[in-house]
């Protein structure tokens, strides 16, 4: 007795749009991205807005129970919002279960003193300001890695190039794996690269890039890329579930992140807003329940990196002078 072969993969609505004459055209070879994770794979998931301990016990949890694999979570206020108990609690309970633990570093323009950021223009965005900002987000990281963290969230083009500079020097753990936040994702493929050069082990790029602009993008570098499946509002709302299987084909290697729209800011994180935060880490979840259902429903949910798998390959990087 053979095995049944497995089933194609399907477009959403195809079946039936092409019973009513209105089938897309097929897809092209060559918008597909060619690159994978090392060890295999082409998506990984990550869970963010995970603030503390108990957020964090509240989506592993749901994880357990909706049975949503995780290879990241995220923090998003900052690692100067957490006390040492709190991170080595969390950096604990994610070892456990071989699960990559990011924390955000340091002061960002979305609470500092400078009035620029709020104005129609955006001032110079949520960067690190001055000197001491960029001190702050060192702090943030030295800190945080002698206490276990593996994955350091960053918002500055200059903060990353000088955490970059400071894991090769030894000042943090080679293995520290750095993050481009969305607040200042990259929109194109000559700014991606740039990011990579930098440091960047994995890019958050904004939920509003159209599917060729991730083919562009992958043209050009084969850094692990994050993105929104469903964005929170201030970073624009956008909920793309019925994509997931092109994003993958498009963007890979891609971290699926499951968002939440239509809720308020959290950050920075305080006991002030302990319910909301709790039931929005709940409901994250269970948002990548129902991203890999439809996955698994159109045939595609195929090609997960193993979890456990934290690290993004060989990289290029701008030289680092003496």
């Amino acid at each position: 007795m053979t095995d049944a072969p497995a089933k194609a993969a399907r477009r959403p609505g195809e079946q039936a749009l092409t019973a009513l004459g209105l089938s897309l055209p097929a897809l092209d070879p060559a918008d597909a991205s060619p690159h994978a994770f090392p060890g295999g794979g082409r998506w990984r998931t990550e869970i963010p807005s995970c603030e503390g301990p108990e957020a964090l016990a509240v989506v592993l949890k749901e994880a357990s129970r909706l049975d949503v694999p995780i290879h990241r979570i995220s923090q998003g206020s900052g690692v100067w919002m957490l006390t040492d108990s709190e991170i080595i609690e969390m950096v604990e309970s994610t070892s456990e279960r071989d699960i990559e633990l990011c924390l955000f570093t340091g002061p960002r323009g979305t609470w500092d003193i400078g009035g620029s950021v709020r104005t129609d223009s955006g001032g110079g965005g949520l960067r690190a300001r001055g000197h001491n900002a960029v001190a702050g987000c060192v702090e943030d990281a030295v800190r945080a890695t002698e206490l276990g963290v593996k994955c350091l969230l960053v918002a500055d083009e200059g903060v990353l190039w000088t955490l970059h500079r400071a894991r090769v020097a030894g000042i943090i753990p080679a293995d520290t794996t750095l993050k481009v936040s969305a607040l200042i994702g990259p929109v194109n493929p000559a700014a991606y690269a740039v990011y990579e050069r930098l440091g960047a082990d994995s890019l958050n790029v904004p939920s509003d890039l159209t599917l060729d602009h991730l083919t562009e993008i992958r043209r050009v570098s084969g850094a692990p890329m994050d993105m929104y499946i469903e964005a929170p509002d201030d970073l624009g709302g956008y909920v793309r579930m019925y994509e997931v299987a092109e994003l993958i084909r498009r963007g890979a290697p891609l971290y699926l992140k499951f968002g939440l729209s239509k809720t308020s800011g959290i950050y920075p994180y305080g006991h002030h807003l302990r319910d909301l935060t709790l039931s929005t880490a709940r409901e994250r979840v269970r948002r990548g329940r129902l991203a890999l259902d439809l996955l698994a429903r159109h045939g595609a949910d195929g090609d997960m990196a193993p979890l456990g798998s934290r690290l993004p390959g060989n990289l290029n990087r701008f030289e680092i002078s003496p």
